[in-house]
Formats: C-alpha cells, structure tokens, sequence
C-alpha cells in the first residue's frame, strides 16, 4: 500500500486528488494539510509515503515544507504539484531534495505514474518540465526569468509577499527579525528591478510564478 499525505490550501483539489487516488489500487490518502506547518508535523507523525505538494499557500510554502520534510523525514518521498511550472522551481525544489515535479495541468494517470515512479525509488519529472530545464543547461540561457537570479530563500520570501503576508508575519513563521526579511525583500526588489509588492506581484504573474487566486 502506497501512502499519501496531500498538502494543499485549496480543499477542492485535494478533494479532487483525493477521489482520483481512492480509485487507485493500492493507493490511500492517509492525511491531508492545507499548509507547510501541518505537512512537516504529519510527516514527522506518521511517515507516509507520498507527500503530493503545492508550493504557494499561506505561512510556510511548498518550498520551505520541502525541505524540512526531507531533512526531518528522510524516508518521506516528495512529489511537487504545482502550477510554479517555470525555472527556477522545478530545479530548486529537485536540488533541495523533492523526489518529483508535476504541474497542476498533468492528467490522473500521470500523476498515478509518477507516484509508483517516485515509490519504487525513481524520479519523476513531467516530460514539458524536464525538457525545459535541459534546455536552459544546454543553451545557458538562464537570463529569460529574472526569478533565476533569486536564492531558495529569496524565492521562499517572494511566494509568501505574492500572497499578501506582511513582514512581520513572514518573519514570526521563518523564525527570521523583520529586519531580516526586510532585507531579504529590498535585495529582490533590486535583482528584479521593481519599485514595490505590487510590482513585484504583477511580475510573478507574468513569468508564471505564482496564480491569480480568484477563490479568495
């Protein structure tokens, strides 16, 4: 039996997901959270074996979520389903130790697939994905989304500002000083060449980043 942990903010698709997978043979939807907090405290609860993830949700993303996760739970196998389908996410999430990438747009039986890929000890990336990064490393051309020039942590900074959370609650929930993230903003805000959050928000939406949440 697979184990199947489902984090996301939405609770119509992890509804969706969660009807899918119960088709499944052999598959079972033993948790779901709808933030990074509540899937890195059900890992280290009950080590499922599939963590299906989101990246952008409320306090602490997908990104954060993931890397804790495979420091706490080593065991715990992580696939990425998101609509963040442009570099540098899919690279930055497989370098921080995730196990799989797919995007929100992918089919049941691809995620069915990469599931049993990921649990049988392979790695799944979806083949658009996978084409697009060997792409970028072929050509070096890595100055297309200005988002490539950010750190894990920058990035991390930028879903959460993209999302409406304020500095100092972005600083309570990374355990980081306002003057941190403060800082962490102004310099991506410098590498972006943007004046503000909106901007820097209206950027994300153009590059693909992040999605226009209309449910909220």
């Amino acid at each position: 039996m697979i184990n199947v942990l489902l984090v996301d903010d939405h609770e119509l698709v992890r509804t969706g997901i969660k009807r899918i997978l119960d088709d499944v043979r052999g598959f079972k939807v033993v948790g779901e959270a709808k933030d990074g907090e509540a899937a890195v405290q059900f890992c280290r609860q009950h080590s499922p074996n599939i963590v299906l993830m989101d990246m952008n949700m409320p306090g602490m993303g997908g990104l954060e979520a993931t890397k804790k996760i495979c420091r706490y739970c080593p065991d715990v196998k992580i696939i990425v389903l998101t609509v963040n389908c442009e570099d540098p996410f899919p690279s930055k999430v497989m370098q921080i130790g995730a196990h799989g990438f797919l995007t929100k747009g992918a089919g049941s039986d691809e995620m069915v697939r990469a599931i049993r890929s990921v649990h049988a000890g392979q790695r799944y990336i979806a083949p658009e994905i996978a084409q697009q990064i060997a792409l970028a490393q072929v050509t070096g051309r890595t100055d297309e989304n200005p988002f490539q020039s950010l750190s894990e942590r920058e990035l991390q900074i930028m879903l959460m500002i993209t999302k409406g959370e304020k500095a100092q609650d972005i600083a309570e929930r990374l355990n980081l000083s306002s003057k941190t993230v403060n800082s962490y903003r102004y310099r991506m805000f410098e590498k972006l060449n943007v004046g503000g959050d909106v901007e820097l928000t209206h950027l994300a939406i153009r590059h693909k980043m992040i999605d226009i949440d209309v449910s909220h």
